[in-house]
């Protein structure tokens, strides 16, 4: 037996210094393919200038060049010889039929093949070890070797930190989230709302799974927001009641992208809109036919429906299908009590694990609930007010408002500070295992692995199959990149033009009917793509909010997940061949 463990060790370390090793010959050998990507802009004026609509805010425009002094197209045109100085330009292109247009163009480059390379490592990697952070790493410095930025330290892992977004995640999940979930352990809160609630509405693991299920309903805003709220809230509750974390995690994870496609009252269609204009097609020419458009396509995502259907025969306990796996967790939790595999690691520690509220110290639920209607109220009016939630904002103001009641209810001051540092300290691993993924992401978009995927699987296809392979496209990218709105951003300005040339070229009847079921196919594709991937944000803090092991999470959610997505993938294929 040792000797068996003793060669599987080895075994990793060759794994492990293959993988770098081949990267830094891939950076140094391979010359790069490169791709100059267009996408036709809504520009716009206000009193500030020129703009367009990116990410569900204004950019505004430094400077537009005529066609004929673009430095890119020459590039282009002149076999990618003379590489310039600039990878993007903002181009006025004048066009017989639709007049003055302004195109953005964006100089990409990728490795072919060895563009998954970084992410494959680190799949690997986190499925032979069970341990993320080391995979992570590694696909990060993988990308690095590839990228020829061997100043890690600096050229990567500090640039990544500096940026707004991982600034964002540290304040918001390190800083707010975690000295507020330490407040409502130290205090008691989250246990007195659990207790109330198992007195007024819960009496079993059924109803407390299906106020998980409503809740992830509800904080139909999706992502990141969505699993933080409904996690931090349930877990307490569904703790009590012998709900294992994986199925809990399960639950707010199928929840949280696939009802924000459905109730797309949120930032999505602002965003998707921007990569969707397809030349010559009249339904598609100004901003409020691409939101419309986005809304139509919505009874068409069936990924999301069968998704967020399979959550609530889950929490029901009248599965359609379900895995192995979480079946197993099921019966452990209930017949053991035991909440997590025997040698799982979660992403909570113990910290949050018990409550050591003062014996002086009386726990009230209202402790919980009035924090928690403070942060969906501010998140709900700052998205009514301004058109996106102020998340930073809704945590800080709960956090203060958590301390003071606490404070004025006689927890004392040395107490209350030791229960947010306790918190903080919590939820140190699973950030570093989020900053990591979003390192991971950053490092695959820039070594162009979406951009390889799409140029090998949409070609040469058949109209009929185009949804299904839109789809193969969208999952294989978002999983091993871990973002689905990055997998929008790539895919859509390729994938729009296809589906209307293919429609085209076929003579279809309704080609409305089939832009918007390829439409939805690339939405949903993105979404179970990312929603599985061990290195997608969400995933990482679903675990962390459910106190889940990150890899059991992943293993017990797959198999449900796909089963939704294969039966997406049936309808999909059996609407186009029917109606279209």
């Amino acid at each position: 037996m040792k000797k068996i463990v003793f060669f599987l060790r080895q075994g990793l370390w060759v794994f492990v210094l293959g993988g770098l090793l081949t990267s830094f010959w891939v950076g140094k050998v391979i010359e790069p393919t490169y791709v100059l990507e267009s996408i036709t802009l809504d520009v716009m004026q206000d009193q500030q200038g020129l703009y367009y609509m990116y990410k569900d805010k204004p950019t505004y425009i430094d400077s537009i060049i005529d066609e004929k002094d673009s430095q890119l197209l020459l590039f282009e045109q002149s076999g990618w010889q003379f590489k310039p100085q600039v990878t993007k330009e903002l181009i006025r292109v004048e066009s017989l039929t639709n007049g003055i247009v302004f195109q953005l163009l964006s100089l990409k480059k990728h490795w072919s093949f060895w563009s998954l390379l970084p992410a494959i490592l680190t799949l690997s990697l986190c499925w032979l070890t069970q341990e993320p952070v080391t995979a992570l790493l590694l696909g990060v410095f993988s990308g690095a070797l590839i990228l020829s930025q061997y100043n890690i330290i600096e050229d990567v892992l500090i640039a990544s930190l500096m940026r707004e977004s991982s600034a964002t995640m540290i304040l918001i999940y390190l800083f707010l989230l975690g000295g507020l979930l330490g407040i409502w352990a130290k205090t008691g809160a989250a246990k007195a709302f659990a207790d109330w609630m198992t007195v007024n509405f819960v009496n079993g693991p059924r109803s407390a799974k299906l106020v998980t299920w409503i809740l992830g309903i509800l904080f139909f805003q999706g992502g990141t927001m969505s699993v933080v709220l409904v996690g931090s809230t349930v877990k307490p509750l569904s703790d009590k009641e012998n709900v294992s974390h994986e199925e809990l995690s399960y639950i707010v994870d199928s929840t949280a992208s696939p009802i924000a496609s459905q109730l797309a009252f949120n930032s999505w269609p602002a965003y998707v809109q921007a990569f969707i204009y397809v030349s010559g097609v009249s339904f598609l020419v100004t901003q409020t036919d691409r939101v419309a458009f986005f809304f139509k396509s919505v009874p068409f995502c069936f990924y999301a429906i069968f998704a967020v259907l399979g959550t609530f025969l889950i929490a029901i306990e009248k599965p359609l299908f379900i895995g192995a796996k979480l079946q197993n967790a099921m019966d452990r939790s209930r017949k053991k009590g035991l909440l997590d595999a025997p040698n799982a690691v979660p992403l909570s520690s113990f910290e949050l694990q018990k409550t050591q509220v003062p014996s002086s110290y009386s726990s009230h639920f209202l402790e919980f609930i009035l924090p928690l209607l403070c942060l969906i109220g501010i998140a709900i009016g700052t998205f009514i007010l301004y058109g996106s939630p102020n998340i930073s904002l809704a945590f800080g103001l709960t956090l203060i408002i958590s301390f003071l009641l606490s404070l004025l209810k006689g927890m004392p001051l040395l107490e209350l500070i030791n229960g947010v540092m306790d918190g903080m300290k919590s939820l140190i691993l699973g950030l570093v295992i989020l900053l990591c993924a979003m390192m991971i992401g950053q490092i695959a978009i820039q070594t162009g692995a979406g951009m390889y995927l799409t140029s090998i699987l949409g070609q040469s296809i058949i109209y009929w199959m185009l949804p299904v392979f839109l789809q193969i496209i969208c999952v294989c990218m978002a999983f091993a990149t871990g973002t689905s709105w990055g997998t929008y951003a790539i895919v859509f300005p390729i994938a729009m033009p296809l589906a209307w040339g293919v429609a085209q070229y076929a003579g279809l009847a309704h080609p409305e009917l089939f832009m918007t079921i390829c439409f939805a196919a690339v939405m949903d594709g993105a979404v179970y793509g990312d929603q599985c991937s061990p290195i997608s944000d969400t995933t990482v803090l679903t675990a962390m909010c459910t106190g889940c092991d990150l890899m059991d999470h992943v293993k017990t959610q797959l198999p449900q997940a796909t089963f939704a997505a294969i039966l997406a993938g049936m309808c999909w294929t059996l609407v186009t061949i029917l109606f279209v």
